[in-house]
């Protein structure tokens, strides 16, 4: 039984909701390993629209152990919202896991999330504010709070009035807030402290217990390839790892392990928030393409960037992942088009690039060189098969799978979970 690593092949909003829930009733846990509530899942099951953003996919899955893992930064007022949200449409959230080393947003941490966005101006990074890189930060810096210092009130306290000590010289000299107060903070943590108890484990532990057991574990990459901190656009990025690696420390799994790795590569191109993207479209072809896909943001509902499918941006991510299997997502919103242009390399200064250019600034001036296929034009929603797609529908599928270096195992063809075609088992039984 395999641990499959699922993540984005682009800038996130993949899709990766669609893998999760056609793997279904055949995984026993899904992880999530990176990130926190700046990110979002929507799944539609049976008509009904589910916007996740800090709890694994998983939890929408009858049998399925959803897990937090020690990777993610976790925003408790946030966490207890969405389950409460969960529950009350009929949603069993009680077997969910939290990992007891995942680190807790404080309340200065989104206050200085926003007003250091506020202060860079036209530097700004395009965060969502909701405290996420103040919180990796703290982490790195050693003066993090974790779930498990909930439970040692004593040292919690310490905890908070050290990270104070520097986070209200900041607030009040440097941008002029108010400073916050100790009390508050552990007003905010405290207070959801035993309802969280329950949940709370050494998810490294019962992991390895189900690994060891032949269980089949998802680990969930929240963001996406090109927003890891390591390699992605950097800093136009998120403040974890959201490559597949990312798994083995945000999840407490070692990579021997990882049996195969999924990513999800959208039919187009799509970005939320700042930093350079070479196919991007400014015409009524991109606003088309945006109100086809309702491409605004799960988390934020800001409009998305739009542009054509990258295939440099998919060799990348399946170089960088160890991708086993690429599901497309979305090519039913190609089906109006009369052609379809693909990028197959950049144009840097009169150099092409087949690959992803070493430097920012080469990635910067990088302009799409297109290879243009021909449409479809026709509804391909209903099609269940491969060989009931069209046959330029089938040749823009092999084009990409070309292109980027992995087989497409999996296309989706609509929002519903029942709107796929499995060309092949993404639990690599074939």
């Amino acid at each position: 039984m395999p641990a499959i690593v699922l993540v984005g092949a682009q800038w996130g909003d993949e899709g990766k909701g669609k893998a999760t829930d056609l793997l279904g009733s055949r995984l026993d846990y899904v992880v999530k390993f990176n990130g926190g509530n700046n990110a979002g899942h929507t799944v539609v099951i049976d008509g009904e629209k589910y916007a996740l953003h800090l709890l694994p996919s998983g939890i929408l899955t009858p049998g399925c152990i959803p897990v937090i893992g020690n990777g993610v930064v976790v925003d408790l007022g946030v966490l207890f919202e969405e389950i409460d949200a969960l529950e009350a449409r009929g949603i069993d959230t009680s077997t969910l896991v939290v990992s007891a080393n995942a680190h807790l947003i404080a309340p200065y941490n989104r206050v200085l999330d926003k007003v250091t966005e506020r202060f860079l101006g036209s530097r700004k990074l395009g965060t969502t504010g909701r405290g996420i890189g103040p919180t990796y930060a703290d982490k790195m810096s050693r003066i993090g709070i974790r779930v498990q210092d909930l439970y040692d009130e004593s040292i919690l306290r310490q905890k908070v009035e050290a990270a104070l000590d520097v986070k209200n010289q900041m607030l009040l000299k440097v941008y002029n807030r108010r400073a916050v107060e100790v009390d508050e903070v552990m007003a905010e943590f405290l207070r959801y402290a035993d309802r969280l108890r329950p949940m709370v484990a050494d998810t490294s532990l019962v992991l390895a217990k189900a690994l060891d057991e032949g269980k089949n574990v998802l680990f969930e990459a929240g963001q996406a390839t090109l927003l890891d901190v390591d390699h992605g656009t950097y800093p136009f990025v998120t403040s974890s790892n959201a490559i597949s690696a990312g798994a083995c420390t945000g999840a407490g799994v070692p990579p021997t392990r990882i049996d195969r790795v999924t990513a999800i590569l959208k039919a187009f191109t799509t970005r939320v928030g700042e930093g350079p993207f070479p196919t991007e479209l400014h015409d009524e072809v991109g606003d088309r393409l945006r109100e086809i896909g309702r491409e605004f943001g799960t988390t934020t509902g800001r409009p998305r960037r739009i542009g054509w499918l990258d295939t440099v941006i998919g060799r990348y991510a399946a170089r960088i992942n160890g991708v086993t299997d690429f599901v497309i997502t979305k090519l039913d919103n190609l089906d109006t088009f009369d052609e379809i242009p693909v990028c197959v390399a950049y144009d840097v200064d009169g150099v092409r690039h087949d690959e992803m250019p070493m430097t920012q600034t080469d990635f910067h001036h990088a302009k799409p060189i297109y290879e243009v296929l021909p449409g479809w034009k026709s509804d391909i929603s209903g099609c269940r098969s491969y060989d009931e797609l069209p046959a330029n529908c089938r040749a823009y599928v092999e084009f990409v799978e070309g292109q980027v270096g992995a087989r497409v195992s999996v296309i989706g063809v609509g929002p519903g979970r029942d709107e796929v075609i499995e060309r092949h088992s993404l639990l690599g039984h074939d």
